[in-house]
């Protein structure tokens, strides 16, 4: 095992995990902020803005996030524009995150039944009260359990982010690995943290599930 010890290798891990968990939430904020925007513009009843929306959201989930991460740092590297991995890994999780989000908040806000809707035009609302007093607040359960699927998944995809450089949990495990030749430990090790990072939120989103369909009957 070269001269890690077996306390090196897991405090070494655990530094790249704070890594994987901020790029995380950063991807998860981020891609948050920038869905919300976009589920407006998608609601705002504009043709040529909601077609935006549909291309941007396909475009996203249609192309694999390795492919969108080698183009953003080779491809700005190639007409001059200096990037990090860091920048790199943030700006492709965030408009990756971003996309998924839209769609899992657009179907929420649609599962609300159009009678709601014409309820809160009769009160003589605006489009932004509407929203905020009626269609939101009702949505916001819907949407609660997969959005939280959804970031177990972000978690998971942020191990991409090692192919162009960015030490997080999975790159340090495979530096780890070429120094101590302990594949099976070291791999090992950094699945179990995966592990207990995404096994709570997997079990937490399936609990707002079935609170949602008690709810429901």
């Amino acid at each position: 095992m070269s001269d890690f010890s077996l306390w090196d290798i897991y405090r070494n891990l655990l530094l790249a995990l704070r890594w994987t968990i901020g790029l995380s939430a950063i991807a998860f904020i981020g891609g948050g902020i920038v869905g919300g925007l976009l589920l407006l513009v998608r609601l705002s009843g504009i043709r040529a803005a909601e077609i935006a929306v549909r291309i941007y959201v396909q475009i996203f989930q249609g192309t694999p996030l390795l492919l969108q991460l080698f183009l953003v740092y080779f491809g700005l590297a190639m007409i001059g524009l200096d990037t990090s991995a860091m920048f790199t890994a943030c700006l492709c999780l965030t408009l990756y995150a971003s996309a998924y989000l839209t769609d899992i908040w657009r179907g929420s806000v649609e599962s609300i039944p159009r009678q709601q809707w014409e309820a809160a035009q009769s009160l003589a609302l605006s489009f932004g009260e509407q929203l905020r007093y009626i269609i939101l607040p009702q949505a916001l359960r819907v949407a609660i359990a997969p959005t939280v699927g959804f970031l177990v998944q972000a978690i998971k995809n942020t191990a991409l982010a090692s192919v162009i450089g960015f030490v997080e949990l999975t790159r340090s495990g495979q530096i780890i690995s070429n120094a101590t030749f302990s594949p099976f430990l070291v791999y090992g090790s950094v699945a179990i943290l995966y592990f207990l990072l995404c096994f709570p939120l997997s079990m937490w989103s399936r609990h707002l599930e079935h609170r949602l369909e008690k709810r429901a009957r």
